[in-house]
């Protein structure tokens, strides 16, 4: 029998893996445009494909995880991620690029709806569970920004794909020693703590929709372009690559301290009661963000990731209450296919935003977009008991 505690800790291990390997890119096409011989924006394209396969692979992914094996996804996860990273940094041209990069994101795909539906399953109170699979996420992506910019620096930009891919490889010998086949039929029903009328059920998936689709936009933007505009905006503090690696890696921080705290908010009160305050920090320190350089923009960016990373913990805590074991995976799935769809098409948008108007235009859209989750905050419904469901 597998242990609640080790499996858990395994798939946050994971989750910060997913969110590592989908964002080295992020880092290293500042240093990667004039050794292919492309500019930033030009590059920046070429993830496009991989994150199109981030959003649209979790619908096959998750429907093998409820009909197959949670188990047995995860370690194709481990193995495939891994020697995707490694080929990324085998690549000639940028064709070849857009290939590898698309294999990392296919493969990345599986994380979201399998590992997920695993915490879930797994999960005494799922609110801090949530919360601290969050952190694990979070510090892949912190670490994604400082780790690829002090390898890339000093040991290029190939080596910044090569290192974590075979890290990623042990990691899977590991969770597939460990880790067993998985038997459901003892697994708690933890997303029974708390249900919402029958009759508001359609005000779940609207604010669910409306959210997830504007959070997943804004999300992969900011993070796709925040070391571009650190680059450009903290030229009085720094211009080396692995400073700016540091100054993000710092900035995300705060974002994992905050999905921590807003698992352990949710097990104590309703999610409109924690959803609804958290929607109103988005637009506004997106909106003065434009505007900001240096110390002043380090802080706005700062409460910019505390309201994006807020956010994905309720959205991942509403579709772990409101479904059942059984069907677990294809409602994540469906709900990462929404979601990572619309980060995707984020990547080229960003770089037309970017070419257009600067950060400027690019964060007064993203701000404008983010009253959208204020909107679908107002529409969850609150909650009842189990027993008083109607």
């Amino acid at each position: 029998m597998n242990s609640p505690t080790r499996v858990i800790t395994l798939v946050n291990v994971a989750h910060f893996i997913d969110h590592y390997a989908m964002l080295i890119f992020a880092a290293a096409v500042l240093v990667m445009g004039p050794a292919m011989g492309k500019t930033y924006t030009e590059l920046l394209p070429y993830a496009t494909p991989g994150f199109v396969a981030f959003g649209a692979g979790s619908l096959f992914t998750g429907w093998l995880g409820d009909r197959w094996s949670r188990r047995h996804m995860m370690v194709i996860f481990f193995y495939g991620i891994g020697l995707s990273m490694v080929s990324v940094g085998f690549v000639q041209t940028p064709l070849q690029l857009g290939a590898a990069l698309f294999a990392v994101g296919l493969f990345a795909s599986i994380y979201h709806p399998v590992g997920t539906a695993m915490i879930v399953s797994y999960a005494d109170k799922l609110g801090s569970a949530m919360g601290v699979n969050g952190v694990f996420g979070n510090f892949g992506v912190a670490s994604s920004a400082l780790i690829t910019g002090v390898i890339g620096q000093y040991l290029g930009w190939r080596w910044a794909f090569i290192i974590p891919g075979l890290a990623t490889i042990a990691a899977g010998v590991v969770f597939m020693q460990q880790v067993a086949h998985e038997d459901r039929s003892g697994f708690k029903q933890a997303a029974a703590q708390a249900r919402v009328a029958k009759s508001d059920m359609w005000r779940v998936i609207v604010a669910l929709l409306v959210t997830v689709i504007a959070i997943s936009t804004v999300f992969n933007a900011i993070t796709i372009a925040l070391p571009k505009l650190f680059a450009e905006r903290l030229t009085e503090l720094t211009q080396s690559p692995a400073t700016l690696g540091v100054i993000a890696a710092c900035v995300y921080v705060f974002g994992a301290l905050t999905q921590y705290n807003i698992g352990w908010l949710i097990d104590r009160y309703s999610l409109k009661a924690v959803c609804l305050p958290l929607s109103l920090l988005l637009a506004p320190f997106l909106y003065f963000a434009a505007t900001l350089s240096n110390e002043g923009l380090i802080l706005v960016a700062i409460g910019v990731i505390i309201g994006l990373f807020g956010q994905i913990t309720v959205n991942e805590t509403i579709v772990g209450k409101y479904t059942a074991e059984e069907w677990r995976s294809r409602a994540y799935a469906v709900r990462y296919f929404v979601g990572f769809t619309a980060a995707g098409a984020s990547v080229g948008l960003v770089a037309w935003l970017y070419e257009t108007g600067g950060f400027m235009l690019m964060l007064h859209s993203f701000a404008a977009l983010s009253v959208l989750v204020i909107i679908a905050a107002l529409i969850l419904p609150p909650e009842l008991p189990a027993k008083t469901q109607t």
